[in-house]
């Protein structure tokens, strides 16, 4: 019987919950595994051909590929092993937390000095503040 999880109503966010970690259980292995430099060079060198060494989805495989972090996370990925392909990338945290949000970097970093997002039209699915959904750069947040 699958818990009632009453936390799915946020928009823009997806909680790391058991469920989530088995889900990504493969896509954050894969991610730990460029923590070492020879599997960082082997992945640079032909990333298919690494990633297929995973037991991951497609869907996981394609998310990476694009560097589709919002639907690594919504597969199960949690953005601190995540971290690791911005890593492999040469990115910063905040260059990946901006591109998530469609943001320069620049544009980013002022938001999170500024207090970051205001919570007006975004405690809810459905409403209409910049959180939503629809209003994000990589679509679906949410979608189930």
């Amino acid at each position: 019987m699958p818990l009632d999880k009453s936390y799915t109503d946020i928009p823009g966010t997806t909680i790391f919950d058991a469920e989530q970690s088995r889900k990504g259980y493969w896509l954050n292995q894969f991610c730990m595994s460029l923590m070492k430099a020879d599997n960082r060079a082997r992945f640079k060198a032909d990333e298919r051909v690494y990633l297929d060494e995973w037991p991951m989805t497609d869907a996981q495989k394609a998310a990476v590929l694009a560097r589709d972090l919002n639907e690594c996370i919504r597969l199960g990925g949690n953005i601190y092993f995540l971290a690791k392909i911005g890593a492999t990338d040469g990115k910063s945290f905040q260059q990946m937390a901006g591109s998530m949000t469609g943001m320069t970097e620049e544009e980013y970093r002022n938001m999170m000095i500024s207090g970051g997002r205001s919570v007006e039209g975004n405690r809810r699915i459905g409403e209409d503040g910049d959180a939503q959904a629809h209003r994000q750069p990589q679509g679906k947040a949410g979608d189930k």
